[in-house]
């Protein structure tokens, strides 16, 4: 019975008891799983008998294991290795290995003489065995004591993984004094960590003496022989717990994996996995200094790690990939193909918001995204959009937010005041046993292939705000610090909502006045919508109303503002559908298309030409070549939503309209009446002027009597009086008393 780790006993049945089909004594379970790799079939083939051979015959020492199959075969089995698998595993191994010598010399056993078949069996190294369970998931706040020493399974995010390391599975050690060889198998797991390498050593030379006298070897004498010792992969990963399953107020909590051999060197940080172990617990260096004995840290031993893919959910709704039931495909197939899909998607964005329906379109596009291009020059573009919405308060803009972290497949959600430039992009680490640095990502790693909401855009500092120029746009975060240089995806769509300089939006000063970002940001968003407090008695009817039903549970009839009813798609299902559409479907422009977009970037251009040419000044939002991009992205996702392949004419339509009705409104915002805001400068001037003129220092005059003034005999827009009043209040010129109906001049 050789190859067992070492320090443990094991019984062997000396009287031939019935082979018995309970798995009792080590001997016996490692017969029963020897049987069930050889003689498990599903239908008419030998599946695992199949399987080894083929990953024999490329050099893979590993067999992955469904524990369904297990279960079926015998059921005890299966029971014994999900309640003790630090004690079955090693012996499915074993097992595994005297398969793959079987099958690979199936004559050896017989003639038992061939010294060469002898040789190379045991050349073959113990197989590794995986363990594939369909094991409910546990969350992490269920790991407690008495799931210890259990197989487990749970989802969560790589945070860290660290650099592969070689741990011995043999050792070879010799006496310094009498130069006894003597061989020790160190046990698995984390013991190795926080320890110095020689902890675990023999203390004393035991090697029996010819002569019979006690030789004098020294204390700790011996050495370890790297050559002839063998040794594995090994590394440790950190799984933090996805965001969405923390409860409120409290920090994720996170755990170390430890994998080995094979397991090893398969997940980046930001991936999403799920892993299978066994929960067990190691002593600290930590806890040894502290003098608690008996205080251990929990760690979970993997034997499997599954990729959960990015658009399974939460808490890996669908953990084995993208997998859509044929029924699902054929519904989201009707869902795509029916009328007015597109207006009752975005109307179920939010829905308990009023109104802003531009804006829900706008989201809708956002989840959705364009089609990504790498170009034969190794440039990649990128296919996310990103919306800012900049906007009086109380306009639900953090609520949209919300819902779109919720809606969206991956989604993370962070507000400006509290993230800093580290925790959005990634900070460095140093790993407390090796010593190293390493990685940890932060909100955009995080967020990968999904969305990141930055709320309170506004109130972030520059050099924070500096820090997403790169993911916006490259996509990328590059890193150069503690002597890392490296370059981290960051793939995401960005929704931020930010407040004007004033808190509100001030009608009468320029977009640039109120936008307090620089041109650099601004060009990054693809559309930015203004969104104005308006007061309108019929409109703040239809809210007060909304609202109303709202807290009242009324059941709510969604009816928009024509007052028709639309139904809902719930937030389940509009997750799996943009998970689907994403995965099946990259729309392209049509020739068509394709000329309607650039004959109108030319007229966009010149648009923004007569604006700045009206107001005497450079619209604060740039209309770039980006823009140009950011239609395209547009009218692509709009394709994308109904899952068609090309982009047709009436995409680019819409794509147009809302972009016109987002960025385009924000750069003409501010010019009234039909006054241009270069008009609209001349007049205040001259008002002023006139004003300083008539009004000498200490004197006051009625309101009436300069609207009666300027307005009715010069010919004065009355917005122009009011807005030169405004400023020269501000600048302490004149004074306002009486409920603003006298003017006092009190400065120069």
């Amino acid at each position: 019975m050789s190859g067992f780790d070492a320090d443990r006993v094991y019984s062997v049945a000396v009287h031939d008891a019935p082979a018995a089909a309970n798995p009792d004594s080590p001997s016996e379970t490692e017969q029963l799983l020897l049987d069930f790799l050889l003689k498990y079939r599903l239908g008419g083939e030998f599946i695992y008998r199949d399987k080894l051979r083929a990953n024999l015959l490329l050099k893979q020492y590993q067999l992955e294991v469904d524990l369904r199959h297990v279960g079926l075969y015998n059921d005890e089995l299966a029971h014994a290795i999900q309640d003790r698998p630090a004690d079955v595993l090693p012996l499915f191994e074993n097992a595994a290995t005297r398969a793959s010598r079987a099958i690979l010399f199936p004559l050896a056993n017989r003639d038992g003489g061939d010294e060469r078949a002898e040789a190379s069996m045991s050349s073959i190294p113990k197989i590794q065995v995986t363990i594939h369970s369909g094991l409910n998931m546990l969350q992490f706040r269920d790991l407690t004591a008495e799931k210890t020493n259990k197989l487990v399974r749970i989802p969560g995010i790589v945070i860290s993984a660290s650099v592969l390391s070689s741990r011995a599975t043999k050792l070879h050690l010799q006496c310094r004094a009498c130069r006894s060889p003597k061989i020790i198998y160190p046990s698995g797991g984390l013991g190795g960590l926080g320890g110095g390498s020689d902890r675990g050593l023999p203390r004393v030379c035991d090697a029996p003496d010819p002569d019979g006298q006690k030789k004098d070897c020294p204390l700790d004498p011996y050495l370890i022989i790297h050559s002839k010792s063998t040794f594995s992969d090994h590394q440790v990963l950190k799984l933090q717990e996805a965001p969405d399953m923390v409860p409120v107020g409290e920090l994720p909590k996170h755990i170390v994996l430890s994998a080995d051999r094979y397991l090893t060197g398969q997940v980046v940080p930001g991936s999403r996995v799920i892993a299978t172990g066994m929960y067990s617990a190691f002593q600290t260096a930590k806890n040894k200094s502290a003098g608690a004995a008996a205080l251990r840290t929990p760690y979970i031993r993997l034997v499997h790690l599954e990729m959960s893919s990015p658009t399974a959910g939460a808490g890996g709704l669908n953990p084995f990939g993208l997998q859509f039931t044929p029924e699902e495909e054929e519904e989201f197939g009707e869902m795509a193909r029916s009328d007015g899909f597109y207006e009752r998607f975005a109307k179920s964005v939010a829905p308990s918001i009023f109104g802003s329906l531009d804006i829900k379109k706008a989201i809708t596009c956002l989840l959705f995204g364009g089609s990504k291009k790498i170009l034969p020059d190794g440039i990649r573009l990128r296919g996310d959009i990103n919306v800012l919405l900049l906007g009086d308060p109380g306009t639900a803009k953090s609520q949209l937010l919300k819902f779109v972290e919720k809606v969206a497949p991956i989604a993370v959600y962070t507000s400006g005041k509290g993230s800093s430039a580290a925790g959005l992009t990634a900070s460095v680490q140093r790993d407390p046993v090796s010593r190293e640095f390493y990685l940890e990502g932060g909100a955009m790693v995080l967020a990968d292939t999904g969305v990141v909401c930055i709320d309170e855009f506004d109130k972030m500092r520059d050099e924070d705000r500096v820090a997403i120029h790169e993911a916006m746009e490259q996509q990328t975060i590059s890193i150069a610090k503690a002597g890392i240089t490296t370059v981290l995806n960051s793939r995401t769509s960005v929704l931020a909502a930010a407040n004007p300089v004033w808190g509100r939006y001030d009608e009468g000063r320029s977009p640039g006045e109120n936008i307090d970002f620089q041109t650099t940001i601004l060009s990054r968003f693809d559309m930015i919508f203004i969104v104005k407090d308006e007061h309108n008695e019929q409109r703040d009817r239809l809210i007060a109303k909304h609202v109303m039903n709202i807290h009242m549970n009324r059941p709510n009839q969604n009816a928009d503002e024509n007052g028709e009813v639309v139904g809902e798609i719930d937030i389940d299902k509009m997750k799996r559908y943009i998970s689907y559409c994403k995965a099946k479907c990259a729309p392209r422009l049509s020739p068509d298309a394709q000329e309607m977009l650039s004959s109108h970037f030319v007229s966009l251009r010149k648009q923004v030409q007569d604006v700045e040419r009206d107001n005497d000044e450079r619209s604060s939002i740039p209309i770039t070549v980006r823009q140009l991009e950011a239609i395209i992205r547009i009218s692509e996702s709009l394709a994308k939503l109904t899952l068609c392949p090309t982009v047709q004419i009436h995409h680019v339509e819409e794509a147009i309209r809302l972009f016109k009705f987002s960025t385009m409104d924000a750069v003409s915002a501010g010019s009234v009446e039909g006054l241009s805001r270069g008009q609209l400068n001349d007049e205040i001037q001259k008002i002023e002027k006139e004003i300083r003129r008539r009004l000498p220092v200490g004197w006051s005059t009625s309101y009436q009597s300069l609207v009666k003034e300027f307005v009715q005999q010069q010919g004065y827009s009355s917005h122009a009086l009011e807005r030169t009043l405004f400023v020269m209040e501000k600048r302490e010129i004149v004074r306002f008393s009486g409920q603003k109906k006298v003017v006092h001049r009190v400065g120069v």
